[in-house]
């Protein structure tokens, strides 16, 4: 599995949209993968204000036992590939990670669904 950006910082923040049930399916999953792509994101928000401070998004991630998944050349090329159903960069990075490895995303995003990858909804 891979966590969309905003389940991470859900998380962090115990934020009640995030179903007691996904939270006990990510606890139980031995491999859960967190792409740079959402590290980079996230640093970008904080840094213009956009989300509260004094929140560590690598110490979250390493929480929840996620390992953290490198952008490859192949996946810059898959994600600049796929169907422009969704215009988010950081989004369409994760959706190509997850189908070049076959992972099911996590997310609240309903515009992740236009795109053939398993989803976990939250």
């Amino acid at each position: 599995m891979i966590l969309d950006t905003h389940v991470v910082l859900w998380w962090m923040l115990g934020e009640p949209r995030l179903p007691p049930e996904a939270v006990e399916t990510i606890a139980e999953k031995q491999m859960l993968f967190v792409s740079v792509a959402s590290v980079w994101e996230f640093e970008i928000k904080s840094a213009s204000g956009r989300l509260p401070g004094n929140l560590d998004f690598l110490e979250a991630v390493a929480a929840l036992r996620c390992e953290l998944l490198s952008i490859e050349a192949k996946d810059a090329v898959a994600a600049a590939r796929l169907p422009p159903h969704h215009g988010d960069p950081f989004d369409r990075m994760i959706i190509a990670q997850a189908r070049r490895r076959e992972l099911t995303i996590v997310t609240h995003d309903r515009a992740f669904e236009r795109y053939a990858t398993p989803i976990l909804w939250v």
